[in-house]
């Protein structure tokens, strides 16, 4: 934890806070004498990151239109990235894991990297406050918005794949589950993009709304 701490550029005062960071549900379903997970720290880690990302865009493009900049967040804040950034810090190794889940990879699965990110992220607002959280965030993700921008990565696939389908076919797409697995603190999920009866993409993700992204993105292609 020493090195992660010199990483986060913050010696925790609470040590507590952060090893709790790491703790997943399915480990305390295997070990009754842990009494919590990190799911709150994740749910507080989740806000603090939204509103530091909210209030570094509204500042750097006062021009832009509420819209542009929701697109451009939800970019920045998507799983992906922030499994990423989890991936640089090497947090998978401090995860503490079920014994199936830690067989199954769970130390490397995007979604899980995604969330103790979010759960650190909360650790260190509670241990040092909103500056300290702030750092890490200006550090590790906001550099991140310039391939972005330059990507185009801030369009959102469902909105594009909509008006091109409205404007093609005149119809407005609808999205149907097609399939799901895992156990429920886990559950992969795919998703179909229809076009009135028409399947025209399928897209896996660790919730609905990313394997709806992911089923846009190949309806997109195949309507292009």
């Amino acid at each position: 934890m020493k090195d992660l701490q010199i990483k986060l550029s913050h010696e925790f005062k609470n040590l507590e806070l952060l090893e709790k960071a790491f703790v997943h549900r399915s480990f305390v379903n295997e070990n009754r004498d842990v009494s919590e997970s990190n799911e709150r720290l994740e749910f507080l880690g989740d806000a603090v990151l939204e509103l530091i990302t909210t209030d570094f865009l509204f500042h750097k493009f006062p021009e832009k239109p509420e819209g542009e900049l929701t697109a451009l967040r939800s970019a920045l804040v998507k799983g992906e990235t922030l499994a990423e950034i989890s991936a640089e810090l090497n947090l998978g190794q401090h995860l503490k894991l079920s014994k199936g889940e830690a067989r199954s990879g769970g130390a490397e699965k995007p979604y899980l990297l995604a969330n103790v990110f979010e759960a650190v992220l909360g650790a260190t607002y509670l241990d040092g406050g909103f500056v300290k959280a702030e750092e890490i965030v200006k550090k590790y993700l906001l550099p991140k918005l310039s391939h972005i921008i330059a990507a185009n990565l801030q369009v959102d696939a469902k909105s594009e794949f909509q008006e091109l389908a409205q404007a093609k076919l005149a119809v407005t797409p609808e999205y149907k589950v097609l399939a799901e697995s895992g156990p429920d603190h886990a559950k992969t999920f795919e998703m179909g993009a229809f076009a009135g009866k028409d399947l025209l993409g399928r897209g896996k993700g660790s919730s609905k709304q990313e394997a709806e992204q992911a089923a846009a993105e190949a309806a997109l292609k195949k309507l292009k």
